[in-house]
């Protein structure tokens, strides 16, 4: 092992970066462009054995660059969206344009949104890793909030909460944990190694009954995960940034999430169950909608339960699917959101029952929407194809007979509702009448770029290097894993196709309403304000008189009587400085006095 002193990870290039941006001017996006590149090469040129250190308050020493087991592939792809994300958001119209001065806000945000994210990759110890953790909570609010709309301040907002609650777990455990390792005589109670443990890194904290740490570590996560009941902020929050900012926030939270989860928790067994919950919860809440981008994003919940359903079942296999997965998903949801968005930057709309016909004027976002639906779907020579199956195999290899049947229905599902609803009713059912041309060259290139890498990735031979980086590689002379084999592949053919029947016959009962669907956000959104509105302020304004005379003329009263006394009331008089001054050595003098007879 190779050790060094006071090396950033290869993350800081961002987030330094993306706070230089504003200043730069005309050459911003150019330098924005290049500072993602710059950010994958040093992710490829640092040694895999490599360790960084830095003092912290003098007695411990923080790591904060070290290759765990899953960091080269979430690095890598954090990368690649960083890159992608930047050039579909290129202020195309100049930095003087609306859109140019979002860009000068939300790009240097999600800028240093995505470095913290690299860096989370990179810590070798728990508090960095909580450091870059929060980081990202602030790049990613001020990238809602950069789209500039009252419904994104708010939601912004909700977001920013429901973070701090999910930090403060996560901060709570984390504390109680190193408590409980500095009582058992542990030297470095912050290193990473201590919170996993096996060679590999993969066996995972306990959650034993009397393990408090443990259990609100893992809730902290999930709240990032968006795990339900905690995950209603996602589709609250990420539809309403801006066509590029929701790009961003579809790569990095829910899959930091999934990255902390597999060092910690790989082989937890309720992990299973909550990543089945996921699947489920995501389909059911994205075919009752109507936005296009809120299906998109409760997609991401039902993607996202299929990483967490791997890292519960905790084989090589499972997390192998799990990173793999991650990696995939990353590339065709940021697709089907550049075509949302696309959508939405060109016509103005976002709901379905808006939209349709679009087939007519936009070809080039409508080819790749189709091609993000395809891999999301795992339809064979996609690069879904070859990376989900790896989790339904896991199940299957373990004879988890219900965590199988459950992903083979939810893969169904998603073709229903990601794979066939989205391009349907957006771009072809009813004629809108609506004939907006495709958008701009940086948009259309972003969504081109990664189109080709989901096709490239599920054609045979060539998912290779994605398989080389995983956290369990093959050894050599060995596969790792066979996707295309005939059983697989038909299987898979025959489930799309049903599905494609079923969302047909179905068709009348799908259509929407002018309405949205509310989860566990109903909470926060309806009950709460409801009950202040229907309850809580009526009360108080039945007794506002009182109230008034309680903070109002009592607080007068008090301070009329400490500050302009009555003649008789001398003794609450201010004092000058030095009968101050006298009265305090006279205090000290008896205190000493005492000390000393004590003694």
């Amino acid at each position: 092992m190779t050790e060094a002193v006071g090396l950033p990870p290869p993350g800081i290039i961002l987030v330094l970066g993306g706070l230089v941006l504003p200043l730069l001017r005309g050459l911003g996006p150019a330098v924005a462009l290049l500072l993602p590149l710059l950010t994958l090469a040093a992710i490829w040129a640092i040694p895999d054995d490599l360790t960084v250190t830095m003092p912290f308050m003098g007695q411990y020493d923080l790591t904060v660059l070290a290759f765990n087991p899953p960091t080269k592939v979430f690095a890598t792809i954090f990368a690649v969206m960083a890159f992608a994300g930047a050039l579909f958001a290129h202020p195309i119209t100049g930095l003087d344009s609306e859109r140019g001065r979002r860009w000068r806000v939300e790009l240097p945000a999600a800028f240093v949104y995505a470095g913290s994210a690299i860096c989370v990759t990179f810590a070798g110890d728990i508090l960095s890793l909580f450091l870059f953790w929060e980081l990202m909570a602030i790049g990613s609010t001020t990238v809602i909030w950069s789209a500039g709309t009252k419904e994104a301040g708010r939601a912004g907002y909700r977001y920013a909460l429901v973070h701090f609650v999910g930090g403060v777990l996560l901060m709570a455990g984390i504390l109680a944990k190193v408590f409980a390792l500095q009582a058992s005589g542990v030297a470095d109670p912050l290193a990473l190694h201590h919170y996993f443990f096996g060679a590999a890194g993969f066996e995972g904290l306990s959650l034993g009954t009397g393990d408090a740490a443990a259990w609100l570590i893992l809730l902290g996560i999930l709240v990032n995960a968006a795990a339900p009941p905690l995950g209603s902020w996602l589709a609250d929050a990420y539809p309403e940034a801006s066509e590029s900012g929701t790009v961003f926030l579809s790569a990095f939270t829910t899959k930091t999430a999934v990255y902390v989860l597999m060092l910690l928790f790989a082989g937890t067994q309720l992990l299973v169950y909550v990543g089945l919950l996921m699947a489920v919860y995501g389909i059911v809440y994205a075919i009752l909608e109507n936005d296009m981008r809120r299906i998109l994003a409760y997609s991401i919940v039902n993607q996202v339960g299929f990483m967490v359903c791997g890292i519960g079942i905790g084989t090589a296999m499972a997390l192998n699917g799990a990173a793999a997965h991650a990696f995939a998903h990353i590339v065709y949801k940021a697709l089907l959101l550049m075509s949302a968005g696309s959508v939405l930057y060109m016509t103005g709309k976002r709901k379905c029952t808006d939209l349709g016909g679009l087939y007519h004027s936009m070809p080039v976002t409508m080819t790749c929407g189709i091609i993000g639906a395809l891999a999301i779907s795992s339809f064979p020579l996609t690069s879904g194809f070859v990376t989900k199956s790896m989790i339904n195999q896991a199940a299957a290899d373990q004879h988890l007979a219900l965590a199988w049947f459950t992903l083979t229905a939810a893969s169904a599902g998603v073709f229903l509702h990601a794979g066939i609803k989205f391009p349907w009713f957006v771009f072809f059912q009813k004629d809108s009448g609506l004939r907006p041309p495709d958008p701009p060259w940086n948009m259309r290139a972003a969504m081109i770029f990664f189109a080709a890498v989901c096709i490239l990735l599920g054609v045979p031979g060539l998912y290779g290097p994605l398989y080389a980086i995983l956290p369990f590689p093959a050894a050599a002379g060995e596969t790792l894993y066979a996707p295309y084999t005939v059983p697989h592949v038909i299987n898979q053919l025959q489930l799309l196709l049903f599905s494609g029947l079923a969302f047909f016959v179905l068709l009348p009962v799908l259509k929407r309403t002018l309405t949205i669907t509310l989860d566990a956000d109903w909470f926060y959104r309806r009950l709460f304000p409801g009950t202040w509105k229907h309850l809580l302020r009526p009360v108080v304004l039945a007794f506002r008189e009182f109230f008034d005379y309680l903070f109002g003329q009592l607080p007068q009263m008090a301070k009329d009587t400490v500050y302009s006394p009555p003649q008789e009331a001398r003794m609450f008089k201010e004092w000058g400085l030095g009968g101050a001054m006298v009265v305090i050595t006279g205090f000290l003098f008896v205190y000493l006095v005492l000390g000393y007879i004590a003694a």
